[in-house]
């Protein structure tokens, strides 16, 4: 494929990209050659080098996503790369290491499964290091959830204990890396026993195994209660969670494992005296830049490990890397790396 105008001198024409015309199964994971996007006043065309693979979009693909997402639609919440054109008042120059992630991206407009994404200005992060494509695609999702979540969701300070529901998860882990850099004591949960190493590897002080209930087993640890939940299970273990919490503490609500978002008959009063509740969004601003070179430099330094699971070659490996996340069976981060 030619070089853009603004990375090489030559006219852009077609690209390859991972495509999905219509909800199903891996097979709905299309290879095509389309248009590069043109690039609108105020937003910025990447050059595609790594993204990482996530739940969304198999939701995407699956068609259970919500009225937000149309298709055809090109997938990718999350990825790095580096600009290829930008507004000429831009700070963004060409050739510039870039992160992009949230805000509709493979959903509502098309994402980074391809080799060129269009994203607005405001959702770009520019970085620099000389970290592997493998390692820094797989951050942007993960780092920016799990941040938002410790600084918007829950104010984490220095010395507070810490519950992460759903700790084997890929923002799970991230968490734990996070919060311990913070100064945090970490418990966190999974299902398997087996996987209680993997948290330590993480960090975790104190690995749990959730049998769908763990408020008997934090309160033998934590008397009083923990100081902040972060709940990546979702609504079905909400309950349980929030019985986890001291009072004047806080719980974030921020993913549903489990695939429930909703609470049947929920009334306020299911929440314990004094204890908060609150939820975690996200997009991009979520993961300052300046925070973001600090996590890089912590990479680079070997204080904060990267939770990769497995490293795809090029868009024809987009099917593997989805059918490994839906087996769920190597916890850490899938991330598809494009070449030249």
């Amino acid at each position: 494929m030619r070089q853009s105008t603004a990375a090489g001198g030559a006219t852009l024409a077609t690209m390859r990209a991972v495509v999905v015309t219509r909800p199903g199964g891996l097979e709905a994971l299309e290879i095509k050659e389309i248009p590069v996007p043109v690039r609108k006043p105020g937003w910025v065309r990447i050059r595609v080098k790594a993204f990482g693979v996530n739940e969304s979009e198999v939701t995407t693909r699956k068609g259970e996503s919500d009225a937000e997402v149309t298709y055809p639609r090109v997938p990718g919440i999350e990825g790095v790369g580096v600009v290829d054109e930008a507004d000429a008042d831009s700070e963004l120059r060409p050739g510039q290491q870039v992160a992009t992630m949230m805000g509709g991206m493979g959903r509502s407009y098309d994402g980074a499964y391809a080799q060129y994404v269009t994203v607005p200005a405001a959702q770009v992060i520019p970085f620099e290091a000389g970290l592997p494509w493998e390692i820094v695609g797989a951050l942007p999702e993960m780092f920016q959830t799990a941040y938002g979540s410790l600084t918007t969701g829950l104010d984490l300070k220095a010395g507070q204990t810490l519950l992460i529901r759903g700790g084997t998860s890929t923002v799970g882990l991230s968490t734990a890396m996070i919060a311990k850099d913070l100064g945090a004591t970490v418990l966190s949960t999974t299902r398997s026993p087996e996987r209680a190493g993997d948290l330590r590897a993480a960090g975790v002080d104190h690995p749990l195994v959730d049998s769908g209930t763990i408020a008997d087993q934090v309160r033998e640890l934590m008397p009083d209660g923990v100081d902040a939940v972060l709940e990546l299970v979702g609504c079905s273990v909400l309950a349980d969670s929030l019985r986890t919490v001291r009072r004047h503490g806080t719980v974030c609500f921020t993913g549903a494992l489990a695939g429930q978002w909703t609470i049947p008959d929920f009334t306020p009063f299911m929440i314990p005296n004094g204890v908060r509740l609150t939820s975690c969004g996200g997009q991009a601003a979520d993961l300052p830049a300046d925070v973001f070179a600090r996590q890089l430099q912590a990479i680079a330094a070997g204080r904060l490990k990267v939770p990769v699971a497995k490293v795809y070659q090029g868009l024809d490996q987009v099917r593997d890397a989805q059918a490994d996340v839906e087996l769920g069976t190597t916890p850490g981060k899938h991330v598809v790396v494009l070449g030249d």
